[in-house]
């Protein structure tokens, strides 16, 4: 049942305001993809898991754990990994602590293979994304997109490691 307070349609800020961001959320993966693709003959997904295992303790994490960071199905998230294992940059084995569980670990050409992807990646997500903003701006982007964040979903995404600069 809808809320008898909310409009029945988007009109005036509040549809300029969706359709920016749903614009942004069409464009920008579009856009991420390409890079990847012509840089590093990856996908913008492909590229979020291994980068998610290079980050992870002993570069290994379960498969349940990779497709909850990528919001993925474990069929989706299967066949990514099916391709990265076909091209030798990660492997997947039976959780020894754990039979019921498939750990994929980031082999060492994959390892590699994020290395050489990330430059290239960086610059874009700077060029479209982070150079376009004032520091201000950038600190407002991440607390708006947290609690969008918390709207959909009560646990949290993929956190990156606490910085230790």
């Amino acid at each position: 049942m809808s809320d008898p307070s909310t409009p029945a349609e988007l009109i005036g800020e509040d549809l300029e305001t969706w359709a920016s961001l749903a614009t942004v959320l069409e464009w920008l993966p579009s856009a991420l993809d390409a890079q990847l693709q012509r840089d590093a003959e990856l996908t913008h997904f492909e590229y979020g898991l291994l980068y998610a295992l290079a980050q992870a303790p002993d570069r290994t994490l379960r498969l349940s754990v990779l497709a909850g960071y990528a919001n993925s199905s474990l069929s989706r998230l299967s066949r990514a990994v099916s391709r990265l294992e076909t091209k030798g940059w990660l492997r997947r084995e039976t959780d020894p602590s754990d039979g019921r569980y498939t750990l994929a670990t980031l082999s060492d050409l994959g390892s590699r293979k994020v290395e050489q992807a990330t430059p290239g990646h960086v610059a874009t997500v700077h060029r479209l994304v982070l150079d376009p903003l004032t520091q201000a701006q950038q600190r407002q982007l991440r607390q708006i997109t947290q609690r969008i964040m918390r709207s959909i979903r009560d646990e949290g995404g993929w956190q990156p490691p606490a910085s230790t600069s």
